[in-house]
């Protein structure tokens, strides 16, 4: 992952703005990286960094990341413009690159060592102008105005790529609703299969729209979640009586579906970093995938999704889907001839 996410570095000639929630690299990883920064500023590129400072929530869903202020500082030492965004009350939970106005790098992945070897996640690039600049717009948005509650107010049209493939960019928290709707909207009309994957389901128009969907047993449905972060939040809906009714819901999809369930390491400080972290939601021929979780409270944090319609696409993560789902317990992959 860092010798992928350096050639994407590598290739800068002009700028490269980094948002990224967790950085905490050690060893090998943060060698390479940093000397793609460090080469980056010597062949004039103009490198910013921008990163979650604090957490708001006592119990953590997400987990609250820890940043590694001397890397930090090697990195300013280099030349790179570094600022870090307060995550208090909500969180800056970005983690994407934008490089030369050109191209995007986008995803789930954070920038620390467990985030690369313990967890599932996913990464993807595209290679667009315009949706650059929608990041971009995005990105200097938050550097000019470091607070998350006033970011991403902004809609960005569908785009068409060069191979015809069509995008569209969301930003959270400015466009959350539109966007939890559209996801809402999208499992809704699917007529063939929706596939979930999020550390957790908590967004209640989702959630609902999944619980009906599995009501109608009409599409093929399926996907994988985090269980001790479920576990977490079913003791918070609990405690919260505007929300008991997801207990329920959520309980009615798990057992109408076929479901993976990882059972990762509960947080601590300093302890091992193994979530089931990837975020993508399937619908037919639509795909969403981001930094965003399928959560109630990812509604309120700066985030970034891009909507995708491509058959191709949508079969390429609802494999993947499927083959993390069997991996923790979920309904074993069909049997090709």
């Amino acid at each position: 992952m860092a010798q992928r996410l350096a050639t994407f570095l590598d290739g800068a000639t002009r700028t490269l703005d980094v948002a990224i929630y967790d950085l905490r690299l050690e060893e090998s990883p943060a060698n390479t990286l940093m000397n793609s920064f460090a080469s980056a500023v010597k062949r004039g590129v103009v490198v910013r960094l921008m990163f979650n400072q604090d957490h708001a929530q006592t119990i953590p869903v997400p987990p609250p990341p820890e940043i590694d202020w001397g890397f930090v500082e090697r990195l300013r030492a280099a030349g790179v413009s570094v600022k870090p965004v307060p995550g208090v009350p909500d969180l800056m939970h970005h983690k994407y690159v934008v490089r030369d106005g050109l191209s995007v790098l986008t995803g789930s992945t954070n920038w620390t060592n467990d985030s690369w070897n313990r967890e599932e996640n996913v990464m993807l690039t595209i290679e667009s102008t315009e949706i650059a600049a929608d990041f971009a717009l995005n990105f200097q948005g938050l550097w000019d105005k470091p607070v998350v509650a006033t970011s991403g107010h902004f809609s960005a049209p569908w785009r068409s790529l060069g191979d015809g493939t069509r995008v569209r960019p969301y930003f959270c928290p400015g466009r959350s609703l539109k966007l939890v709707h559209a996801m809402s909207r999208s499992i809704a009309s699917a007529e063939r299969r929706i596939r979930v994957c999020s550390p957790v389901i908590t967004s209640g128009p989702i959630l609902g729209s999944l619980a009906e969907a599995c009501a109608a047993q009409k599409v093929d449905i399926a996907g994988v979640y985090d269980a001790t972060q479920m576990d977490e939040v079913q003791h918070q809906w609990a405690a919260n009586g505007g929300s008991a009714w997801k207990i329920g819901a959520f309980k009615s999809v798990i057992a109408a579906a076929r479901w993976g369930a990882k059972r990762s390491t509960p947080y601590a400080v300093g302890s091992v970093h193994d979530f089931m972290h990837a975020k993508i939601l399937v619908a037919d021929e639509y795909v969403y995938v981001g930094s965003f979780n399928l959560s109630h409270s990812g509604e309120s944090n700066a985030e970034n999704v891009i909507q995708v319609e491509s058959q191709a696409i949508a079969d390429i993560c609802a494999s993947y889907i499927d083959r993390v789902a069997a991996r923790y317990g979920g309904a074993a992959l069909p049997v090709t001839p």
